[in-house]
């Protein structure tokens, strides 16, 4: 798979490392920033990685911040990401087999690189399972999303 990867300045070095577990697993990485530790807006990478997927450049992506919640919040404003902060490898694949998550974000100064590692490794292994069910709130979920976008719209 094609992952675009970024993070803001407190996720950068952890970015940088789990870009070589990525690549390891052996996908491709696209890398939208941040390329230091310069102070910097967490919006403008978390909007750098929705518009990857959304533009087909890539098919998931991996966001780093210090806690995982801005990029989550910023993620999620963009039509068609389904993005999540996770601590737990469970629900890293869960949310991949369970809600076609398709943006995994991790908190540098909440999760250690060796659990960040096995986070993407659990986001990457994982495939929407299909069955009825989940699809069926998949599908209502992408006609909420769909429905305030055209009231946002006409407003």
């Amino acid at each position: 798979m094609k992952i675009v990867i970024g993070s803001d300045h407190a996720g950068f070095a952890l970015k940088n490392k789990l870009g070589d577990v990525v690549r390891a697993l052996g996908h491709d990485i696209l890398d939208v920033g941040v390329f230091n530790e310069n102070p910097c807006d967490y919006p403008d990478f978390a909007e750098l990685v929705g518009r990857a997927i959304v533009d087909g450049k890539s098919e998931r992506g991996i966001l780093v911040d210090g806690s995982g919640v801005g990029m989550t919040i910023a993620a999620n404003k963009i039509a068609g990401i389904r993005a999540s902060a996770c601590h737990d490898t469970c629900s890293a694949h869960s949310g991949v087999q369970h809600d076609d998550m398709n943006v995994l974000v991790v908190g540098s100064r909440i999760v250690g690189e060796s659990l960040a590692a096995e986070l993407v490794k659990s986001f990457l292994a994982a495939s929407f399972t299909n069955e009825t069910r989940f699809v069926r709130r998949l599908n209502k979920v992408k006609a909420l999303e769909a429905r305030i976008v055209a009231e946002v719209a006409r407003s």
